[in-house]
């Protein structure tokens, strides 16, 4: 999504937030659907897929690699290659996706054939130094522009490696999970801090084995996907968004529903009830090793709290930052964020972003290289926010507009559509005015 995109959405001030909502399927869990169903034998049918332009070009990646994609209604059907991706006629390409680039990398390594990934401008700014080492080092042939998209990958034999991840990043080590599948021998992953796992459930929904010590996952190469039928449970980071904005009104009573659970992303919940969010969790339940769940929340009675968030924490909640920290200045304590640098190299600087867009809107910030620090109990005003193109700004400050005095304008406002298309929609049929 470019960042000079003329599309503007106007926020109101809200009194309340109050309702009851489904939303679109997990984007972590709909690409990797998307891809190793894309590989496998049979067809998958997947119900309650991600909406967003992201896992939109997964699909188009694997149909381009011989796969079949059939949409019938809300199911989407993928007949798989059995093992044996086809070589593309064209370039891959990736759009604004770094997981798709990423993870798709390692997918098609060892096929042989001749693969180019290409994507946005923005994607083309992105660091893929971080899989082509691993991947190389396993015997493929990637290049790189100065540590960027293009990639280039000749593809052929893998040998298993054992790799110790530099840098937290569940698209690094699906890569090579991945890449693993179809090697020869055991590739083992060691993790100092423990990422999303969505990689290691959906290689084991698709028949897959896979073994986990306290700080390592492994995976013996060779192993052949079948077709699954699965609903995609809601997306959390979407959730997210709904979810701060609700705390920002005593009032507020927000019910979301089949969200997904999953322990190393549901640590959002337990920062929002530090923030004082009250969470209760119903219907409970497990499908293709993702939780799924009912989550209602209420907004505390005396304000929000506010958080720090560093080490594992910061990792793990990595998406969630920006609104975690646009919601900061309404809280008690306000919040302090470090060990998150990974935020500069997103679809924007987010950490530039988040810094510039609170002080439009009136707020005391200070920028570090690694987070900020986000004083509490400030007010804020309407302004113009620069989205940056990025989707997670545009939202984040779409939330913090909401209780801010006088509308904003969010320019660049259609970057939500990367991610969460029906987001405008959905904030307005919550929102009381």
């Amino acid at each position: 999504m470019s960042s000079t995109s003329t599309a503007t959405e106007t926020i109101l001030p809200a009194k309340n937030l109050i309702g009851s909502l489904r939303l679109p399927g997990d984007k972590s869990i709909s690409h990797r659907y998307a891809m190793l169903a894309g590989l496998a034998k049979g067809t998958t049918r997947l119900t309650n897929f991600s909406t967003g332009a992201d896992c939109a070009s997964s699909l188009s990646v694997v149909e381009a690699l011989g796969a079949k994609v059939v949409r019938n209604g809300d199911v989407i059907e993928v007949t798989g290659t059995a093992g044996a991706f086809q070589a593309p006629t064209a370039e891959l390409d990736c759009g604004n996706s770094g997981s798709t680039m990423r993870m798709m990398s390692g997918l098609l390594a060892p096929h042989p054939h001749t693969f180019t990934l290409i994507g946005d401008e923005s994607l083309s700014k992105r660091p893929m130094e971080r899989i082509r080492k691993p991947l190389n080092s396993m015997g493929a042939n990637i290049a790189l522009t100065e540590g960027h998209a293009p990639i280039i990958i000749a593809g052929g034999p893998l040998t298993a490696i054992t790799f110790d991840t530099p840098i937290a990043s569940a698209q690094v080590k699906s890569a090579v999970l991945f890449a693993g599948l179809q090697a020869n021998g055991t590739t083992t992953i060691s993790e100092t801090i423990r990422t999303r796992d969505h990689s290691e459930h959906a290689l084991r929904a698709f028949g897959a084995t896979l073994s986990r010590s306290s700080d390592a996952i492994s995976i013996v190469g060779g192993q052949k996907l079948h077709a699954i039928d699965a609903a995609v449970p809601g997306d959390i980071s979407s959730a997210a968004f709904f979810l701060c904005a609700a705390l920002l009104f005593p009032d507020s009573n927000l019910v979301l529903d089949g969200l997904g659970m999953n322990p190393t992303r549901a640590a959002l919940l337990d920062v929002l009830t530090n923030y004082g969010g009250k969470f209760n969790i119903l219907n409970l339940e497990e499908k293709h090793g993702e939780l799924i769940g009912t989550v209602s929340v209420q907004a505390p009675k005396n304000g929000l709290i506010g958080a720090d968030l560093s080490g594992s924490i910061a990792a793990q909640l990595i998406d969630e930052i920006p609104v975690l920290a646009a919601i900061a200045p309404y809280s008690q304590k306000g919040i302090k964020v470090r060990d998150a640098k990974e935020l500069r190299v997103k679809e924007s600087d987010r950490i530039a972003l988040v810094a510039e867009n609170l002080r439009a809107m009136g707020a005391e910030v200070i920028e570090h290289e690694d987070g900020l620090d986000v004083p509490g109990n400030q007010k804020l005003h309407g302004a113009n926010i620069n989205s940056g193109g990025d989707h997670r700004i545009a939202m984040a400050f779409s939330v913090a507009a909401l209780r801010a005095e006088g509308e904003s304008i969010i320019h660049g406002s259609d970057a939500a559509a990367i991610s969460f298309p029906e987001f405008y929609t959905l904030l307005n049929q919550i929102a009381e005015r």
